[in-house]
C-alpha cells in the first residue's frame, strides 16, 4: 500500500516553485532538472519524514530550503561524478546568493563551505539557507528563529565573508586566484 501524502496547498506550492525556479535560472544553462522536479521532491522528502509539525509557513519554506539545497546538491554532486568530477566553476557566495547571475553555481563547492561552516556556527548556516535557497528575507529569518533583523543581517555578513574566504581559498589550491604581493 502506497503512503498518502497531505496536498500542498496551491499559494505555498506556487510559492515554492517560483523559488525553485528563481534559483535554477542562476544554474548553468542547459540544466535538466526542472523546478516543478525539485518542488515535488522536497514535498515528498519532507512529507515521508519524521511528521514532524511545523510552527508556521516561515519554519515550512526554511525547512523546505534546507531539503532543496540538499537536493540540489546531490544533483550536482552527480552530474560532476559523471564528468569525473570536472567542469566546473568555483562562484563567491555573493555570486550564488543571486547579487550577479552571469555564472553557474558551484553547488558542491557552496555546500562543502556551508558544511565547514556547520561545524562552527549552525546558526549562520540556517539563514544563508533561508535566504539562499529559500528566498526568506532577513526580517522573515528574524522571525523564524526569534532574533532581531540587525541580528540576522550581521550573522548573513560574517557568513559571507567566511564563505568568500572558504570559496576563495578552494581557487587558490586550483591555481586560480592570485596571491597577495608583500
Amino acid at each position: 500500500m502506497e503512503d498518502k501524502v497531505p496536498e500542498l496547498p496551491p499559494e505555498l506550492y506556487d510559492e515554492l516553485r517560483r523559488l525553485a525556479t528563481a534559483y535554477l535560472r542562476r544554474e548553468r544553462s542547459g540544466h535538466t532538472l526542472q523546478a516543478t522536479a525539485v518542488v515535488h521532491e522536497a514535498y515528498l522528502r519532507i512529507a515521508r519524514g519524521d511528521g514532524a509539525g511545523f510552527k508556521d509557513r516561515t519554519h515550512f519554506v526554511a525547512t523546505t530550503a534546507h531539503v532543496m539545497r540538499q537536493i540540489l546538491v546531490d544533483y550536482a554532486r552527480e552530474r560532476n561524478a559523471a564528468k569525473r568530477g570536472g567542469g566546473y566553476d568555483r562562484v563567491t557566495l555573493t555570486e550564488a546568493c543571486g547579487l550577479t547571475a552571469e555564472r553557474p553555481t558551484d553547488l558542491v563547492a557552496l555546500d562543502d563551505a556551508l558544511r565547514d561552516l556547520a561545524t562552527l556556527d549552525r546558526e549562520k548556516v540556517e539563514i544563508v539557507e533561508m535566504h539562499f535557497f529559500g528566498g526568506l528575507s532577513l526580517e522573515e529569518i528574524a522571525t523564524a528563529l526569534g532574533t532581531s533583523r540587525r541580528t540576522v543581517a550581521r550573522q548573513m555578513q560574517r557568513a559571507r565573508a567566511w564563505l568568500y574566504r572558504e570559496l576563495n581559498r578552494e581557487n587558490s589550491r586550483d591555481g586560480s586566484a592570485t596571491l597577495p604581493s608583500g
